[in-house]
């Protein structure tokens, strides 16, 4: 006992400073998802080296992590539950697997259950509707017995991309017909579609995309052939993704923009085809004024992309690069949220990767929520992640950075115990 509770001092002494640095004003809110609600429990406690410090170059010069340590007291809701939490739950939170739209499955059951996992996505199509969807998503929090509850994600984006319908949600415009409309307007429009999710347990909407698809510039699988991107120009995808993204804080749903750095300009969908390549984006490059303006309106998700950027860096997709995930996204455009995947569980892009190098890859990159689809994946990812982090301490540093990043998420989100 005398051991668990140095440990637990060493923990809390160390986050302070971390924590304090990580509530940069890129990832403050305005919307009512700003407090504090309940996830994970487990056995293997962290022993004094577990630290947490952020990921080297994960922050702006102004959350710089060699501050001194205190021996002051963790004060937030973040930071009290961070020090209380084993090395396992803390791994817990930097996941999010599947759950059918339509019904709670065993395996996911068992991934929040086992593994600590903490948050989930709706997949897959439903009708059920309002109501029927708040059964589901109240099942899933009920699973959780003590500690944050579930991020519950789904990908209502409107048109083809919407996976939620029937009574009580309305039927959402696609991205391209949304970008007819002034951005006055579909910032009240999204408010209302925000409040919809809100309603059935949905706290996270994968949407907005702000992938910008150039005019005239053929075949783009993953976006312009399903009509998702809001015009043909960074401004007006812009414009429009920004008010998506405070219409959806508007409503208490969190918003995700995708698929940085951007998937308008390749010819090959990522989710079904390997070696997706785009030849064309650079650091400087304007298609990324989209995603540098939601950063700017404190938008608290930002998905990575699993294409190979060849003038970023053209050994790695994007979700496993470093130089990407943070040297462009962190450090230069200056975000300090959650950094979440594009699908590592099915998608064709990383299948020649070992499922737990997966998670392993995109962590050590600077990311905080591994995303995969196929919830059975969780125990070898987990495991993979633990392993690391027992053997490498820079990556354990990395581990808990990210977990208090996702805690500070939840924070923000009324996610953790009073």
């Amino acid at each position: 006992m005398r051991h668990r509770v140095s440990v637990r001092i060493a923990a809390a002494a160390c986050l302070l400073a971390l924590a304090a640095c990580s509530t940069a004003p890129s990832t403050a809110r305005t919307s009512p998802a700003a407090g504090s609600g309940s996830v994970p429990s487990s056995s293997h406690r962290t022993s004094p080296s577990a630290t947490p410090t952020a990921p080297t170059g994960s922050a702006s010069p102004a959350q710089a992590t060699t501050a001194p340590v205190s021996n002051a007291s963790p004060t937030t809701p973040a930071q009290i539950q961070f020090a209380v939490m084993s090395l396992r739950e803390r791994i817990g939170q930097l996941f999010m697997v599947d759950c059918p739209s339509t019904g709670v499955s065993a395996a996911t059951r068992a991934a929040i259950v086992r593994y600590h996992v903490g948050s989930v996505i709706l997949d897959g199509n439903s009708e059920l509707g309002v109501v029927r969807t708040g059964t589901i998503t109240t099942q899933l929090q009920k699973l959780i017995k003590n500690g944050p509850q579930l991020f519950i994600a789904t990908d209502q984006e409107g048109g083809e991309v919407q996976r939620l319908r029937g009574s009580g949600f309305v039927n959402i415009p696609s991205a391209v017909e949304q970008g007819q409309v002034k951005p006055s307007q579909l910032k009240i429009d999204t408010t209302v579609w925000g409040g919809q999710l809100h309603a059935a347990g949905v706290n996270v909407d994968l949407a907005p995309v702000l992938d910008t698809v150039p005019p005239n510039s053929g075949s783009n699988p993953p976006i312009g052939d399903l009509m998702r991107e809001y015009g043909h120009n960074p401004g007006t995808v812009s414009a429009h993704g920004v008010a998506v993204v405070q219409g959806l804080q508007a409503a208490g749903v969190d918003a995700t923009v995708k698929h940085f750095p951007g998937l308008g300009r390749v010819s090959e969908n990522t989710d079904t085809t390997s070696g997706v390549r785009d030849t064309v984006t650079t650091s400087d490059d304007p298609y990324l004024k989209p995603f540098a303006d939601a950063i700017k309106a404190h938008v608290p998700f930002v998905m990575m992309s699993t294409a190979i950027y060849t003038k970023l860096d053209p050994t790695r997709p994007a979700a496993f690069s470093s130089k990407i995930v943070t040297g462009l996204l962190r450090d230069k455009l200056g975000f300090n949220g959650v950094v979440i995947s594009d699908d590592l569980g099915n998608a064709k892009q990383v299948s020649g990767y070992p499922i737990g190098s997966r998670a392993v890859r995109f962590i050590a990159a600077g990311g905080d929520i591994v995303l995969t689809v196929d919830a059975s994946q969780a125990a070898a990812m987990a495991t993979a992640v633990l392993k690391r982090a027992k053997a490498d301490p820079a990556f354990l540093d990395k581990v808990n950075a990210a977990a208090l990043r996702v805690l500070q998420a939840k924070q923000q989100a009324k996610l953790l115990p009073s």
